[in-house]
């Protein structure tokens, strides 16, 4: 049994903790703050098995300049970070092709596949099962252009098993009251579902591995040389095997092993209201608008925008607030007073495909990051695949399409 080191406490990094310690590894895991505010602990809590299709596909980049000037629009810039931005951009738009988008669907659905293979097992484990609501998702649409545009993309996720069922807005309305009358199609996926409290899933898992001898050690890395990872305090951590998987933090380290990864904070922001005084059954997607409202053990969750601002830019709290505002355009009656709002760094690559594998420099190192919109949904298969790998074992599914060679 190896001695292996995690970098990151997020959903995935504990995903894999979990996985090598089930199978008699000395496991400890480094982050900057083990228990601290995280992307795991704000998403919108959706589980989202549907989520195969790419963020970029034909026709986007026809978009994108009305979503900047879109106050309340899905996607925000700061000037100041386009020229980093490009050439993460330069492959994004390169992937926007028919042919690229059913190719990444198709590997994405090999994760998807298994998702509730590997998730129940954490959730029974945890004591959590109560917290899996499986009651689908409402993805509505106010227009018949923008319900048929995604027509494609619902038939390709049906190809692949997924189940979308074809309402009108009148159906929707009958699902959920709430919704305005401004709804006029809908597409109900079944097998999505969503969780009660993100955050408790999260730390329930971490102090779950830590009473089966997972170390949690807070510390900033400062650089990897050799078999040792060296903290901002001085500390050198020896290890046999070291998996990288700190989120949007990850392409810096996967430089310092001498791999590139395109990876990029795609910082999403949500509101969580707590007297909203609407209710909603199940998670609603707004499909035109690219944005979602979860009901979730502390109120109604209002997620979605994209803003690339980079790492260490301060949150621009006003998008949470325009989230809470467009969510009263559709939610009529939504209270949108006292919420607490939230910014995360959702690690997206520029091809919407996670980096799960060993790296081509070294084989004692491996990478689990980079799911974007997924760790939630992702995280325990992702956990399952670095313990198979690690232990030289067939992966569950093929991972040959998650390779960080694919950036070099």
């Amino acid at each position: 049994m190896s001695r292996i080191l995690v970098i990151g406490a997020g959903i995935v990094g504990l995903s894999c903790a979990r996985a090598l310690r089930a199978e008699g590894h000395e496991v400890s895991v480094l982050d900057r703050d083990p228990a601290g505010d995280k992307c795991s602990f704000g998403n919108a809590a959706g589980i989202g098995v549907t989520e195969i299709i790419p963020a970029s596909v034909p026709g986007l980049a026809r978009k994108v300049p009305g979503w900047l000037a879109d106050p309340l629009g899905p996607l925000s810039m700061r000037p100041g970070h386009f020229p980093k931005l490009v050439p993460w951009l330069l492959r994004f738009l390169k992937e926007g092709r028919w042919d690229r988008v059913e190719a990444i669907a198709a590997s994405l659905a090999t994760l998807s596949a298994r998702t509730y293979d590997d998730l129940l097992p954490l959730l029974v484990e945890l004591d959590l099962m109560g917290d899996l609501h499986r009651v689908g998702a409402l993805w509505v649409y106010e227009t018949r252009a923008g319900f048929e545009a995604d027509r494609r993309f619902h038939d390709l996720r049906r190809r692949h098993g997924l189940v979308c069922d074809e309402m009108d807005g009148a159906a929707a309305q009958a699902l959920e009251p709430a919704l305005a009358s401004t709804i006029r199609h809908a597409i109900m996926t079944p097998q999505w579902s969503h969780v009660a409290d993100p955050k408790r899933i999260v730390d329930r898992l971490r102090t779950h591995l830590e009473a089966r001898g997972v170390a949690m050690l807070q510390g900033e890395v400062a650089g990897i040389a050799g078999r040792d990872v060296q903290t901002q305090d001085g500390r050198r951590l020896a290890f046999e095997r070291l998996v990288i998987a700190a989120g949007a933090w990850s392409g810096r380290l996967a430089r310092q092993i001498g791999d590139r990864a395109l990876i990029e904070s795609e910082r999403g922001y949500n509101t969580t209201l707590p007297t909203p005084g609407v209710s909603l059954t199940r998670e609603v997607i707004f499909a035109e608008r690219a944005f979602v409202a979860t009901p979730i053990e502390a109120g109604l969750r209002i997620g979605g925008a994209a803003e690339f601002a980079g790492l260490e830019a301060a949150p621009n709290y006003a998008r949470s607030d325009a989230l809470a505002q467009l969510g009263r355009r559709f939610l009529p009656g939504l209270n949108i007073e006292g919420g607490t709002r939230w910014m995360g760094h959702r690690p997206t690559t520029a091809d919407s495909l996670p980096v799960i594998g060993r790296s081509p420099r070294r084989d004692d190192v491996f990478y689990a990051f980079g799911h974007g919109h997924t760790g939630l949904t992702f995280g325990p298969t992702t956990g399952r695949l670095i313990a198979e790998l690690v232990g030289g074992r067939p992966p569950a599914v093929d991972v040959a399409p998650f390779a960080i060679q694919r950036f070099n």
